[in-house]
Formats: C-alpha cells, structure tokens, sequence
C-alpha cells in the first residue's frame, strides 16, 4: 500500500509539474516579441533632470540643423527657437565656443534668430555631424571636453550626433526643452535612449534649459 501511494504522489508530482511548465511556456508565447506586446507597452517616468553649472572654458554648444528647409516645416522646431536663440545669446555672452551643423544647405540658410557669426565653426553631414566631418578636431584643438546639444530632429541629428560624442569620450549636456522633432515621441524616445543606451548614458546629463548656468 505505503509503495502505490507513493507511486501515486510521484505522478501527480509529474503531472502537476508538467502543467505549471505549460503555463510558463504558454504566458512566455503570449509575450516573445515587441510585436505581441506593442500596444501594452507603457512609457517610462520622466526622467529627473539634473541641474548644471558648465564650465565655458571647455564646453561647446552645439546646434544642429536649424536651418529653413529642416526646421521650418516643422512646428515644435519653431516652436523652439526662442529657446535655442536665449541659449545661444548666454553661451556667446560667456565667450563658449559654438558650432552649427547643416545637412547640405549653405549657412545662410540658418534661421536669422540663431544665425552663426563669422568667427562660428559650421560643419555639414548627415544625422551624424561627426561622420566625414572635421567636427571632432575643431572641438578637441579647443580643448572642449564637454558639449551642450540642441537642435533638431530629436531621432537624427540629436541622438546621433551626442551618442557620437559620447562614444568620443566627450561629455554630453542634453536639455531635453532644446530639441525637436516631427513627433513628440521622438524626443520622449531620444531622452531615454541617451540616458539608458551602454557607453553613452554614463557621459550624458540630462537638463533643462533653465537649469543650466554659467
């Protein structure tokens, strides 16, 4: 008798056993792929934005493509001018070093509110203001180490251009306030990948515009 309950308990064990393996495996296929899950993903907190103090002797500002053909099609880019205008106004007042980036139009064709000065460096490329761009030896033979990005689009010229300086071993002030894009998604996404991204959220600081001084 003691040897069939025992035979009994074994089964039960392994039929119990393979029922809650089922329910394992059964949840895990609910849920393999961003595919099955997109419509119950949730966005992350906002994140905290860190106040800064820059040190001007060896930090650059760097606007991106705030050009007519780029920005003025795009309403939370004008939106923001303002704001990159103010900036730019207190980076020149601290004698910062600024650069401008374009993507293939001439510098005329920044927009008059932030227009760079003769004495500005420019470059021109593709999201990547690094890539086939002097960008990195204009700021290294200036000794800046730390790069202030703003501009627009938030998913291009934005997220690569300060994963590109990061990845150069700069540090990358981003206030989330001084870029842009088509999509406020864009920008919400950008945000968390430079904060969270390996090699590239470890170098850059989130903020806000009016948390930086000088």
């Amino acid at each position: 008798m003691e040897s069939a309950s025992v035979s009994r308990a074994v089964k039960l064990a392994f039929v119990l056993g393979l029922a809650a393996a089922g329910s394992v495996f059964a949840n895990a296929a609910r849920g393999q792929t961003i595919v099955d899950d997109w419509a119950n993903i949730k966005a992350p907190p906002a994140p905290e934005l860190k106040p800064v103090k820059v040190d001007t002797k060896d930090t650059a500002l760097l606007v991106l493509d705030i050009v007519k053909q780029i920005c003025g099609p795009r309403p939370r880019c004008v939106a923001s001018v303002p704001r990159l205008q103010h900036l730019l106004g207190q980076a020149r007042e601290k004698g910062m070093m600024v650069v401008h980036t374009l993507a293939g139009q001439p510098l005329t064709d920044i927009l008059p509110e932030v227009a760079a000065r003769a004495e500005e460096a420019s470059v021109s490329s593709g999201p990547d203001k690094f890539l086939n761009t002097s960008l990195e030896q204009i700021l290294k033979a200036k000794g800046i180490k730390t790069v202030i990005v703003v501009g627009t689009s938030a998913e291009g010229a934005v997220l690569n251009t300060a994963s590109g300086a990061a990845q150069r071993g700069f540090k990358v002030i981003l206030p989330v306030d001084g870029m842009s894009s088509i999509h406020p998604f864009a920008e919400l996404y950008t945000t968390w990948h430079l904060a969270n991204a390996p090699r590239i959220g470890v170098h850059t600081t989130l903020t806000r515009l009016d948390l930086i001084g000088f």
